[in-house]
């Protein structure tokens, strides 16, 4: 009996490991970059939301907050936002020149003084994921409305 449960249980051992190596080589999708986008791949309404750290003389501060932004299409950007730094709120409009490479990669610049940010556009231009090139550590996360 003892003989007959050990040979059923090396059985089951093995059909797991079969299974397990027939199916892991191919449960890993490859990704790629999108290619084909212009700066009107980027149009209409987003929402913001951002986090990190501004650079201050004393030391990095906590600076977060969420806001409205607009694409045109023609590399203009605008919104406002709602932000907390260092526990402190207030309010700030953003305007920039953003450009897009056809791999789907960009960058903002400011127009108005305030931080620049390369991103990447997610889905098609329903998300796009940033991150400040300024002095401020921040990650930036836009969702099309």
């Amino acid at each position: 009996m003892k003989r007959i449960l050990s040979a059923l249980l090396a059985l089951a051992v093995l059909a797991a490991l079969v299974i397990v190596a027939a199916t892991s080589k191919h449960g890993v999708r490859a990704i790629y970059a999108q290619n084909g986008c212009t700066d009107a791949t980027l149009t209409g309404s987003y929402g913001l939301v951002f986090g990190g750290f501004s650079v201050e003389q004393s030391g990095p501060v906590p600076f977060d907050g969420e806001g409205l932004f607009a694409f045109d299409g023609a590399g203009n950007l605008s919104g406002v936002a709602n932000a907390s730094q260092n526990g402190g709120p207030f309010q700030f409009n953003y305007t920039a020149k953003y450009k897009v490479n056809s791999n789907c990669t960009g960058d903002a610049v400011s127009t108005n003084g305030n931080d620049n940010f390369a991103f990447v556009i997610v889905g098609g231009g329903a998300e796009i994921l940033g991150t400040d090139i300024s002095s401020n550590t921040l990650n930036l996360d836009f969702k099309k409305e």
